[in-house]
């Protein structure tokens, strides 16, 4: 749903994000600030340019009213670093044109990438209060994942409102100040909705074969060496006895060509590389896989409401859901991998059911305070 000029300006509530899976979670509240009529604006800054264009036609949602960046994809630590510096500047000399002068103002930001990070910084400095949506999320170890774990407790000592996707993330809020908010759920359950109800598009296909789908795209995987070079040794491993669809990250990418393991994988018969999907395109090609391989927390959250086994190839996770029943954390060990390839069955479960819509507890809660 576009909108109007008269319905954005007089808005309180400012949404900022920068990532494919930053929008795919915030969009079911956007979606729900357009039924009930509640003032928003869309800040981008720009950090997943290129792959967030099609979110936006899956969900239907409006394009953002502010771009803070529009170059390519930002791939590198070095042009993060530059990227960062420049739209904190942009959005700060362009306060008054962006957030206006209105009173009791808020700006949401969510889970933990350097987007979400930057648009506390820019709430904080802009005189905006900063509501965290997924807060409270911890692995209680700052180099694992880094930087994400780091980022989170900085953004929990600038927010305001804590969004919580259950009792487990409201607890580790405990130490901070701020009002805080149990969604009991991820709004990612409503986004899987939504992409339940949609058709398959015709540019998505199937395999007819038996197959389980990869995707590694986690800061601590791809910028080490090492670490990179025994994740394609585990799914060529897998690949003996199971078609890898390989789902194609631009940062992954570029590391594993820097690093010449990119062939492997290409010239592996077993191994179909395939570039990255709309959003509802992929939840379709995993949910009918027999698993997915992955180092993503959204990842673990959509495959533990499918009820559909996930291979996390981490160390440890922030994410509560599915551990001890759909998904299984490998620690990178090879008997560990096997032992979940041989006992696939046992990690089925049933899919979740909605009580009640995170997305709309969190409008109607902004609905009542800036509204």
């Amino acid at each position: 749903m576009k909108s109007t000029k008269r319905h954005e300006k007089n808005a309180r509530i400012f949404i900022i994000l920068g990532t494919k899976a930053q929008l795919t979670k915030m969009a079911p509240i956007m979606l729900e600030f357009d039924k009930q009529k509640i003032p928003y604006k869309f800040i981008f800054t720009g950090q997943h340019k290129e792959t967030i264009n099609k979110l936006e036609l899956d969900f239907k949602i409006r394009k953002p009213d502010f771009v803070l960046y529009k170059g390519k994809d930002i791939t590198s630590i070095l042009k993060m670093s530059f990227w960062a510096c420049k739209i904190i500047i942009k959005a700060l000399l362009n306060k008054r044109k962006i957030f206006g002068r209105e009173k009791n103002r808020v700006i949401l930001v969510h889970g933990d990438t350097f987007s979400t990070l930057i648009g506390a910084i820019i709430g904080k400095l802009a005189g905006l209060k900063v509501g965290h949506v997924e807060a409270g999320l911890r692995s209680f170890n700052y180099k694992n994942p880094f930087p994400e774990e780091i980022i989170r407790v900085m953004v929990f000592k600038m927010a305001d409102y804590f969004f919580c996707p259950g009792n487990w993330a409201l607890k580790n809020l405990k130490p901070y100040k701020g009002i805080k908010i149990n969604l009991n759920s991820n709004t990612l359950l409503d986004a899987l909705n939504l992409a339940a109800m949609a058709k398959k598009s015709s540019k998505l296909s199937i395999p007819e074969e038996k197959y389980c789908v990869c995707s590694i795209h986690r800061f601590e995987n791809i910028f080490n060496k090492n670490r990179l070079k025994d994740i394609v040794e585990k799914i060529k491993m897998i690949s003996s006895d199971l078609k890898v669809v390989f789902i194609l990250h631009l940062p992954t990418e570029k590391k594993l060509k820097e690093h010449n393991l990119f062939s492997e994988l290409k010239n592996n018969k077993n191994i179909e590389i395939r570039k990255r999907y709309g959003y509802f395109d992929f939840i379709k090609l995993i949910s009918s896989s027999e698993f997915l391989i992955s180092d993503g927390g959204g990842n673990q959250e959509e495959a533990s409401y499918l009820g559909l086994p996930v291979l996390l190839f981490r160390n440890t996770t922030e994410r509560r859901e599915g551990l001890g029943k759909n998904a299984f954390l490998s620690h990178m060990d090879e008997k560990k991998i096997k032992q979940f390839l041989k006992n696939i069955d046992k990690f089925k479960t049933n899919k979740a059911k909605i009580k009640k819509s995170p997305s709309l507890i969190v409008a109607e809660f902004l609905k009542k305070e800036f509204t």
